[in-house]
């Protein structure tokens, strides 16, 4: 203790939270009491805590497939993207290899070098297209069919079964089973069939 004014000093005491002495004695004092409810609510908790944990888990699963579903159908939706790109520059495309199958088509040109040329640029041409996944339309010969086929002319005839394709007017073409465009063809009538 130190010098002051005469009084002793006192040990800072922390009254507040001093408990009284039990009544029991010291046995009784220095065996705290359970909370009251505590016995019945701790598996109630433990039951409460394992519920929730379920539940988060559950809802985690929910948006791991929710988000690998968004995933996909994202893929899914660029690839489409991509094929319907590749088809409208493709069709955009057909109008030329038409020229290069009427200039080979045309009279006069069997012989020379220039049928040479237009030949193999129409083959590289096909090849490319192949490559892409490009196919033509089967016609002549072939049953007429309203999903492939555009109808120009129906002739009388009856050397052919009815509604067959007696002649390909302009070649239809399919992008990966996409019709890019129909063939256009002549289709035979026969009454006596």
């Amino acid at each position: 203790m130190g010098k002051g004014n005469g009084k002793t000093e006192i040990p800072n005491l922390d009254l507040e939270h001093e408990l009284p002495p039990a009544e029991g004695g010291e046995e009784a004092a220095s065996a705290p009491s359970p909370p009251v409810g505590a016995e019945a609510g701790a598996p109630s908790e433990i039951e409460k805590l394992k519920a929730e944990r379920d539940a988060l888990l559950d809802r985690l699963a929910r948006l791991q497939a929710e988000f690998d579903n968004a995933r996909k159908r994202g893929l899914r939706e660029q690839q489409e993207f991509r094929e319907f790109a590749a088809a409208d520059v493709i069709r955009n495309l057909l109008p030329i290899l038409d020229s290069l199958e009427r200039a080979l088509k045309a009279p006069g040109a069997e012989s020379s070098d220039f049928r040479s040329g237009v030949e193999l640029i129409y083959r590289q041409f096909q090849d490319t297209l192949q490559k892409l996944g490009v196919q033509p339309i089967p016609s002549v010969g072939h049953p007429f069919d309203p999903r492939v086929h555009e109808a120009i002319e129906m002739v009388d005839t009856t050397e052919v079964e009815d509604h067959q394709v007696l002649e390909e007017l302009q070649r239809g073409y399919k992008y990966k089973e996409r019709l890019l465009r129909p063939a256009m063809v002549k289709v035979s009538r026969n009454s006596h069939s």
